[in-house]
């Protein structure tokens, strides 16, 4: 015979309001999305970086901003809760977040790079994680800034995952390591 579990009511997880995270304190990390395509992944950005207390989501280049049904249909009201900052330029937002003192982490498949299960981080650092585009990934501009590249370890025949799914193992390993 199997256990008997109950499913948690969403009313029972004692979830935080939008301004209680709005005014929470965020781990010492953004994230930017190097012309991301898909409005759908960019709404999974916001959600995700909810979850894990981002402090700030750079939009760049070609990738959509909110207010828009598609991108709302997966933040599911995260675009509320994450700050967030269009900036036109990939290369300028990430050259300035490291003049500002952030590690510049490109998540592609580079030489050299770490892999996330080796990753280690720096107390009292702030991290800025990049995501490329769906096709292209992470800009060679982008690439040259970067303090280094974060892979994640795959084993199977496909050579790469959905952004959303890499925005989520990345953001999870982080949260772990920084909070």
């Amino acid at each position: 015979m199997g256990h008997q579990f109950k499913k948690t009511l969403n009313e029972d997880l004692g979830r935080k309001s939008v301004r209680e995270i709005q005014a929470g304190k965020k781990l010492p990390l953004v994230i930017v999305l190097d012309n991301v395509r898909s409005m759908h992944n960019v709404g999974s950005a916001f959600r995700t970086s909810d979850a894990f207390l981002v402090r700030k989501i750079y939009l760049t280049g070609i990738t959509a901003t909110p207010p828009h049904r598609d991108i709302n249909k997966t933040a599911l009201g995260a675009t509320k809760s994450v700050d967030w900052e269009y900036v036109e330029s990939p290369h300028l937002a990430v050259k300035r977040l490291k003049e500002d003192g952030f590690i510049i982490v490109s998540v592609e498949q580079a030489e050299p790079h770490i892999s996330l299960e080796k990753l280690t981080t720096r107390k009292n650092k702030k991290y800025c994680l990049v995501f490329g585009n769906e096709v292209y990934g992470v800009s060679d501009e982008v690439i040259g800034e970067s303090d280094f590249c974060l892979e994640i370890p795959q084993s199977g025949t496909k050579h790469s995952l959905n952004i959303s799914v890499s925005v989520g193992i990345v953001l999870w390993q982080f949260y772990n390591i920084l909070r």
